[in-house]
């Protein structure tokens, strides 16, 4: 048998974009318990089935093998702090969100962008994990987007949505804070001043594009992985997108990394650089980051970004 680490294993499971869910049930005496899942598929309609992944490592493992009914409540994209809350050893995280119970008795949430209420079909064993077929006895389809998860973060449709619709424009400038071990890499601009690596957009995909004039400039193999800040340079009457990036190990052929307390600010080539990397480094403190869409002056920050 083919022996696997499990943190690479688990990685690669990642890059598989997924929802998130809220998986609810009760407990013998009767409580509520919850706790958030991205493990969830649909399996039938005739019957209507679907499942979830327990570990049996889980706290609430003997309580939901154990239990006659469970519910799955889908998270809507404004309700990432729900999913953290549920992601928690919380003493009541019930308190945080509105809720009530299903045609099964499985607490649901009305905010949600869908629930299914399910009684419990079948339990599979699986390796250190149970698949739990539940058949749905009642749901709920709001017409919310989904809040959407892959390689550890959050994203959400409609914030990819403005960001597609901003990369029509081929002129479009893609750039990068691409960061590795606490350092940002800088490339040099006009005079003795710094930039954000970054490359116009052309008929290709942000994300590819940014990857592959980073690889070909820098000898650095990157990943695109989460989008930061869209916004319009009115003077120059362009549209920039910038990506949160990381970087594989080695040193580059042009720019430097630059330990995130050594940035030079002063020397930086525009305040837009400035307010990216300032913006950067006080959503890493609070290890949650957003998105920025507005213009060069003036916009908002869509807090999504972090780590369930």
């Amino acid at each position: 048998m083919t022996a696997f680490d499990p943190r690479t294993l688990r990685d690669a499971f990642g890059a598989f974009a997924t929802g998130v869910t809220v998986v609810t049930s009760r407990t013998g005496d009767g409580s509520p318990i919850g706790f958030t899942a991205n493990s969830f598929a649909s399996v039938s309609l005739d019957p209507p089935l679907l499942l979830i992944c327990l570990a049996k490592t889980s706290r609430n493992f003997a309580n939901m093998t154990g239990a006659k009914a469970f519910a799955v409540n889908v998270l809507a994209e404004n309700q990432k702090d729900v999913s953290n809350t549920f992601a928690k050893p919380v003493e009541d995280r019930f308190a945080a969100v509105k809720w009530q119970d299903g045609p099964a008795g499985s607490p649901v949430f009305p905010g949600a962008a869908a629930w299914f209420d399910c009684t419990s079909e079948e339990i599979v064993d699986a390796g250190d994990h149970a698949i739990l077929i539940g058949r749905v006895a009642g749901f709920e389809n709001s017409g919310r987007n989904g809040l959407g998860y892959v390689r550890g973060g959050y994203f959400t449709p409609s914030l990819e949505a403005k960001a597609a619709r901003a990369s029509v424009d081929e002129d479009t400038n893609v750039s990068a804070v691409v960061e590795r071990a606490g350092e940002i890499l800088l490339v040099p601009a006009d005079g003795d001043r710094f930039a954000l690596p970054s490359t116009t957009l052309g008929d290709r995909d942000p994300m590819d594009a940014i990857e592959a004039d980073l690889l070909s400039r820098t000898g650095i193999q990157t990943t695109a992985g989460y989008l930061f800040s869209v916004f319009e340079d009115r003077a120059g009457s362009r549209q920039n997108i910038v990506y949160r990036t990381g970087a594989a190990e080695g040193a580059p052929r042009a720019g430097q990394f630059v330990a995130i307390s050594d940035i030079p600010f002063d020397r930086l080539d525009t305040p837009q650089t400035a307010d990216i990397l300032r913006r950067f480094i006080s959503e890493q403190a609070l290890g949650n980051y957003g998105v920025y869409f507005g213009n060069e002056t003036a916009g908002r920050v869509h807090a999504f970004a972090g780590k369930a």
